[in-house]
């Protein structure tokens, strides 16, 4: 008997990591927008409802920007997908005898030898003509497609979750340390999400906390001198 990894899923991959990938976008953004809200609004004013009302409003707008951007995004994907599907259903019902000799082809330029790539091609034909075709040929799994909503709920709630560890830094704490617990606060999220965008890229984990960090550390610094300028300049 074959071994099997268990802990190696093969279906359902592709969806997964769509709304992983949405989900860590989401909260990174929350993280670093809405504490550069709250800390430039800090800058120019020591009132917590002030800054708390900007912080919020930063919160929604935000939240919803990222889920209609990632529907918007993710729909058009879908969208062609589907249509380079229905494409190849015409094709496969109009000349399947082509078809079957370019899926031979594709097998044959991976290294099989001819005959095994045409017996490869026709047993994967018989099989399920579409799926063979549309994972060999267009990357795509018809039955996996890219799910808008999924996508788009994934990063409304992650920025939702992303901003409130600013917000709530910068409310629960007094004037003198409101920007410094802010600061922290954002570190340890951008430390998280950095850790998990690189887990999930199989990327340098160093670098990418390092690169997440670094936008958010910015971000604050040049947020908060413009909130102390526009602060002078109207008091």
């Amino acid at each position: 008997m074959i071994e099997t990894h268990p802990h190696e899923p093969h279906e359902g991959v592709g969806g997964k990591l769509n709304w992983l990938r949405a989900g860590v976008l989401g909260a990174n953004d929350g993280i670093v927008s809405v504490a550069g809200i709250v800390v430039g609004v800090a800058g120019a004013t020591a009132e917590r409802t002030t800054i708390l009302t900007a912080g919020i409003a930063g919160l929604v707008a935000g939240a919803f920007s990222m889920a209609g951007g990632e529907y918007v995004s993710v729909s058009t994907q879908r969208d062609t997908e589907q249509a380079l599907i229905r494409l190849e259903k015409q094709e496969l019902m109009t000349m399947p005898e082509a078809e079957e000799h370019e899926l031979a082809d594709i097998y044959r330029q991976k290294g099989l030898s001819p005959e095994l790539a045409r017996q490869v091609a026709r047993e994967l034909t018989e099989k399920d003509a579409l799926q063979a075709h549309a994972e060999a040929e267009l990357g795509i799994d018809p039955g996996n497609l890219t799910s808008p909503w999924q996508a788009a709920w994934a990063s409304l709630i992650a920025f939702s979750v992303g901003a409130l560890l600013p917000l709530l830094a910068i409310a629960w704490t007094g004037v003198s340390l409101r920007v410094w617990a802010c600061a922290a606060a954002v570190v340890v999220g951008l430390t998280l999400t950095g850790w998990v965008s690189a887990r999930l890229g199989d990327a340098h984990v160093g670098r990418a906390i390092l690169r997440n960090v670094g936008v958010g550390a910015l971000t604050m610094v040049v947020t908060y001198f413009v909130g102390v300028l526009f602060g002078v300049t109207i008091g």
